[in-house]
């Protein structure tokens, strides 16, 4: 990737950044996250019943909070459990088990993480993952189409998925993010190393 195309994508997620800061502080957003946890709920009830661990994201800059939902979903039924990622230092991803009200870490940054030491809260490989976007895009190849997300820059994702579908070929990742979010060509173009999302959700529904 050339120097211009990383500037301009650093510049692009900054311009996101803002304009999500800025559309959390308007009078119908309040509105506009209801109607996603609805569509997430519908999720949850349509396709909630074939997995047995779901990871998802201590909410930071304004994304969009699962936690009250998602621990409602694993209370449903015993054996639920939820999971979050930990950083490692090789930027890959660690889930570990989550429960409300555990002791969790800051990272580098700033982004609360469960302690891998606790040795109640085992790793484990999440049957469906929901992950934050700071933007998104869609493609059809061969008919299908396909949901890419744009997240910080670090990479962690992109890493993590690509080695956990190998374990796991029923993985469902699936992007959390807002229709006005979503990026045309012009603006920004999956890469070869971006994993593809088996879904997006927002607040106009689900996208498969």
């Amino acid at each position: 990737m050339n120097d211009m195309h990383g500037n301009s994508l650093k510049t692009l997620r900054q311009n996101l950044l803002k304009q999500r800061t800025a559309f959390a502080a308007e009078q119908n957003y309040a509105e506009i996250q209801a109607s996603l946890i609805d569509h997430l709920n519908q999720l949850l009830s349509d396709q909630g019943n074939s997995w047995q661990s779901i990871a998802l994201y201590w909410p930071i800059q304004d994304e969009i909070d699962l936690r009250s939902t998602l621990l409602a979903w694993a209370k449903k039924q015993p054996g639920r459990t939820l999971a979050l990622p930990f950083a490692r230092p090789d930027k890959h991803l660690d889930f570990y088990q989550w429960r409300q009200g555990d002791p969790l870490l800051a990272s580098k940054h700033g982004i609360l993480e469960p302690d891998p030491r606790n040795v109640e809260r085992p790793p484990i490989n999440p049957d469906c993952i929901f992950i934050p976007c700071v933007g998104w895009s869609s493609s059809v190849i061969n008919g299908q189409s396909h949901y890419w997300r744009l997240g910080y820059g670090g990479g962690y994702f992109d890493r993590t998925l690509a080695e956990l579908k190998k374990i796991n070929s029923n993985l469902v990742c699936i992007g959390i993010g807002f229709d006005w979010q979503q990026l045309n060509d012009a603006q920004w173009a999956a890469q070869t190393h971006d994993e593809p999302l088996n879904m997006l959700l927002t607040e106009s529904g689900l996208l498969r």
